[in-house]
């Protein structure tokens, strides 16, 4: 519990401070191959980006439902619990 409040407090923090330029990012890719560009599913918060869906493990998953219940949008929860839970 007390790691999922840590989180909690850093998310808190970097709410505050910011994330940069709307703290989302979404990449895109060319496929030079085809002509076409593809749209990767992306963010960055606190200076970590993640692409697609992560795979949790249940201590991540109870610290996405914490946070998630604490007002952090899922998308960010998914991301800071990964990188830092």
């Amino acid at each position: 519990m007390k790691r999922v409040m840590t989180g909690a407090l850093i998310a808190a923090v970097v709410g505050v401070g910011g994330v940069g330029a709307g703290g989302a990012a979404v990449a895109q890719a060319s496929d030079p191959a085809q002509g076409q560009s593809t749209r990767q599913d992306c963010r960055t918060y606190s200076s970590v980006t993640e692409c697609g869906q992560p795979k949790l493990t249940e201590k991540q998953r109870a610290c996405v439902d914490s946070a998630v219940q604490q007002g952090m949008t899922d998308r960010r929860a998914v991301v800071e619990c990964s990188a830092f839970g």
